[in-house]
Parts: structure tokens; C-alpha cells; sequence
């Protein structure tokens, strides 16, 4: 897997039921589909069976005269075409992240019985290279995953997130031209319409994974009459007022909910990156780590920003509790900082890379919803948080670059509703920092009748094929193999 794949792979971090307002969703399907021409697909590390292809979009669909763009579009056939029932859609997360190479990589997991029976579809969202590609030409130390975070100062101000917010929202009205004000969930919803069109498929099936569970509840709601089974993995909080403010919001609780399973692990005796004899004595020491970070930074040549501070050790943290398998890079950078020291710089993906997938993310998130433009606000909601959930400081209630976005929403949010088609599984872990289990719930509340959920008792982001567990996997495979799905909600013990 390329670097690049890799950074895609991993890029983090309200209307009406039927109908955005002002569009309808057979507007967004109003002109006809051309087939798609497929050829080999490019890179060593692409299954040769992968075939790529690339369609043209509209840059706004409210305007049919807008200029038409490029959607990168890849397949693996289904492997028995005398059983093919259709054509499965791998949604990435993000926004930023791209299931381009997904048919050879994460999509060769499935069960055969599924491989067999469906093509496997992924593509590069609007904006995102090799489709038509934005950028936002930021200052490299702002292309820093600390500070597209919007960690607040040690003593909780946010004057420097306030200015970092305007200096990075204005780089991106400057250089990203009519693109970066067409990058929403409900574009990419539209573009995946169009995508089945031009594959000839009535309906098809999806697996949306992380923020691709909320394109995916909005490409079910948009387009409902489309859909056959739908996979959302790793649940997104649908809140139709703060779509990505609450997602970002979520990792206090996400933290809250892993760190004790953090701390077990990293109190096991016999562990190689033991840090305590007690879980109890973890929490308290990565706290003290940080304060002291916070206070007295190590210089950490070749890095971004080039010193160990107390934000990048929570950073590093979050990234960490993605999965259990991470856990030992948190647990070595606390060991080694405690020394007064630090490990090798972590490798930086090409900064071109950055760019894209930055400015794929910031005109996502910022055009999806309106965020405050107060600084009281994040002020207010900094310092609750800070007493509330130290361990993320303030972070998740504090101003991103939205907060000083130069275009308002042209749209209002999806409402995620129970009208739809009933053939939608959740599958959720138990503790999840991205994707916490609270807000996985409020998804499962607003499509009621339409799903059913399988909460696991696994840690981790991403549930199905990766930090679940068996119990889950058979639940999600046979669903999407047969289309038989539980009758209620299941807890995967």
C-alpha cells in the first residue's frame, strides 16, 4: 500500500425527508449517464483485476450549465457473474478520505459469497485527486494534524484557533476556486447517484464506514428508491443543527469511553510498553505528561511542529485510540517524554497530499453546516469541556477553520428520517473515540423502523472486518450476502 493510499485511506481528523431545499433528488439524476470506459487502473500495488474509470459531474447541481468535473471511479467484478445480484459502493471516511483502491484492499475482506456476487465500486470524492483535485496552498505548519485540530491553548484560550481559523479560511477562498464551495455531503451523495446511473444499476448496496455512514444515511434518504443493503459502520451522529460540530464534539466522549481500556492494557504486567502497575495510576500520569508539555516542550527535529508539546501528546492520543494495535505508539511517546526525550519523527505524507485532502476535508465540513462565528461561543463551550473532559482539554467544543468559512451554506443539512426503504445496518463498537457509541445511537433514533443496530463490545474505529469481533462480522456478512438482517437490535457480546 502506497503512502498515499494509506493517508487517503485514513484521512481524519436541515431539510426535508425526501429533498434538499431548493433541490430535488431528481434533479441531481435529470441528465443521462454516459457508460463508464474502464481501463487498467494505475499503481503496483492495485490488484490487476481493478478497473478504473472516470466520470464527469456537475461542479453545482442547481445549475446544469456549471462546469462539469471528474470523479475517479473504480471496480473489481463480481467474481461468479452467474450469481451477481449488483454492485456493492465502499464509501470511505473522512471527508478526505478516498475508496479508490478499496476493490483490491479492504474489499478483498469480504466473504466470498460476497465477492462473488456484487462488484466492488470505490471512487475518489469530488475534490479529491485523481478526480478533480482543491486545494487550499496552506502554510505547512498549519497542514499540522495538532493544529487542524483546534486545540486550545494551554490555559484554554482560543485567541491563536481564532486566528489560525481566519489565516486558514481565508488561504482557502484564495486558492481553491469554484470547487472548494461545492464540497458537501449531498454533492457526494449526488455524485454516487450519478455513478450507479452510469453503471446501469437500478439499486445498489453500500458500505459506508466512519463519515461514509453519514453520506450513506444521506445518499439512503435522498435517494432511497436506489438502495438495496446498506452497510454504515462506525455510526456518525445524524444532528441535522451541527452535523460536524458534533462529530467533533464526540471525541470527548470517545476519549472518555477508551481510556480505561487504554489504561488496562497499559498496566498489564508482562507488557513490553508497560506504563503503570495500576490502570489507575494511567490516567493521572498522561495528564501530569501533559501539563508538563504543556509547560516545557521537547524539541522534536523533523516533525510538525518540530517539538513534543503537551496538544500534540493529546493528538497523538486520539490517533492511538483508533485501534488497540496503536496503542504501544502512545504508549512509547509517553516513556520517552517522561525521560525527556523523543522517538523518530513520524514520516510526513507528501505535502501535496496534505493540501488535497485537507481542503477535501475544510470544505466539507464547512459547507455542510453553518458554525459559529463568535468567539464567545467556543470560549464558553472550551472552558465546560476543559472541567468537564480533561483529557481532551477543550478541544472538541473549540473553532475550526468553519468558524471563519467565507461562503454560507448554499443547502441545509439532510434530516435524517424513518421514511425510506427498511434494509439499513448499523454496526457499532462499544467504545469508538471517532465515532463514540452515543452518537451511533442517535443515528439508530433517527431511522427508527428503517435499521437495525449490532453494538459489539470491541474497541476500536471501524467495527466490521477490522476492530470487531466474530459475532459482529457474521451478522454484517450474512446481511450483506443474503439480505437476511436481525428482526432487532443485537449486542455482540
Amino acid at each position: 500500500m502506497t503512502q498515499r493510499t494509506r493517508l487517503l485511506r485514513n484521512a481524519a481528523v436541515v431539510g426535508v425527508s425526501t429533498a434538499l431545499l431548493g433541490i430535488t433528488a431528481p434533479a441531481a439524476t435529470a441528465a443521462p449517464a454516459e457508460p463508464l470506459a474502464w481501463a487498467d487502473c494505475e499503481g503496483a500495488t492495485v490488484d490487476p483485476r481493478q478497473q478504473c474509470a472516470t466520470l464527469q459531474v456537475p461542479t453545482d447541481y442547481a445549475d446544469p450549465d456549471s462546469p462539469l468535473i471528474d470523479i475517479a471511479v473504480s471496480r473489481i467484478p463480481a467474481e461468479d457473474p452467474a450469481a451477481r445480484r449488483g454492485a456493492l459502493f465502499l464509501i470511505a471516511g473522512g471527508p478526505g478520505g478516498s475508496s479508490l483502491n478499496d476493490p483490491s484492499g479492504k474489499g478483498q475482506k469480504l466473504p466470498q459469497r460476497v465477492r462473488d456476487t456484487h462488484d466492488l465500486i470505490g471512487s475518489a470524492p469530488r475534490g479529491l485527486a485523481p478526480s478533480t483535485p482543491v486545494t487550499c496552498g496552506l502554510k505547512y505548519g498549519d497542514l499540522a494534524t495538532s493544529k487542524l485540530r483546534p486545540w486550545p491553548a494551554p490555559d484554554g484560550s482560543v485567541d491563536g484557533n481564532m486566528a489560525t481559523a481566519r489565516r486558514m479560511a481565508d488561504a482557502c477562498a484564495r486558492n481553491g476556486g469554484e470547487l472548494i464551495k461545492h464540497l458537501s455531503t449531498a454533492n457526494e451523495a449526488r455524485d454516487i447517484d450519478r455513478i450507479r446511473a452510469a453503471l446501469g444499476e437500478r439499486k445498489i448496496s453500500a458500505w459506508g464506514v466512519s463519515y461514509g455512514t453519514y453520506v450513506g444515511a444521506v445518499y439512503s434518504q435522498l435517494f432511497g428508491h436506489r438502495t438495496d443493503r446498506i452497510v454504515l459502520d462506525s455510526v456518525d451522529n445524524p444532528d441535522p443543527a451541527r452535523v460536524n460540530r458534533a462529530w467533533l464534539a464526540a471525541h470527548e466522549q470517545g476519549v472518555e469511553d477508551t481510556f480505561p481500556h487504554f489504561a488496562a492494557w497499559a498496566s498489564q504486567p508482562g507488557n513490553p510498553d508497560r506504563l503503570a502497575r495500576r490502570a489507575a495510576d494511567v490516567r493521572p500520569l498522561f495528564l501530569r505528561l501533559a501539563a508538563r508539555l504543556d509547560r516545557d516542550p521537547i524539541p522534536w527535529p523533523g516533525a510538525n511542529p518540530e517539538e513534543l508539546n503537551g496538544n500534540v501528546l493529546r493528538q497523538t492520543m486520539l490517533e492511538s485510540f483508533a485501534s488497540p494495535s496503536r496503542y504501544p505508539t502512545l504508549a512509547r511517546l509517553m516513556r520517552a517524554a517522561a525521560q525527556g526525550t523523543v522517538p523518530p519523527a513520524p514520516q510526513a505524507p507528501p505535502e501535496a497530499v496534505l493540501q488535497n485532502v485537507t481542503a477535501v476535508g475544510a470544505g466539507t465540513l464547512c459547507n455542510d453546516v453553518a458554525w459559529p462565528a463568535s468567539q464567545a461561543v467556543y470560549e464558553k463551550g472550551v472552558a465546560e469541556s476543559r472541567a468537564e473532559y480533561p483529557l481532551t482539554a477543550g478541544m472538541p467544543r473549540n473553532a475550526m477553520l468553519c468558524a471563519a468559512w467565507p461562503y454560507p451554506p448554499r443547502e441545509a443539512p439532510v434530516r435524517i428520517t424513518d421514511r425510506g426503504p427498511s434494509n439499513i445496518l448499523l454496526v457499532q463498537n462499544a467504545r469508538d473515540v471517532n465515532t463514540p457509541l452515543a452518537g451511533a445511537l442517535k443515528m439508530r433514533e433517527a431511522l427508527g423502523r428503517r435499521a437495525v443496530m449490532v453494538t459489539v463490545d470491541s474497541t476500536g474505529h471501524d467495527a466490521y472486518l477490522a476492530n470487531g469481533n466474530a459475532c459482529g462480522d457474521r451478522v454484517v456478512s450474512r446481511f450483506l450476502a443474503t439480505g437476511d438482517r436481525p428482526g432487532s437490535d443485537v449486542y455482540c457480546r
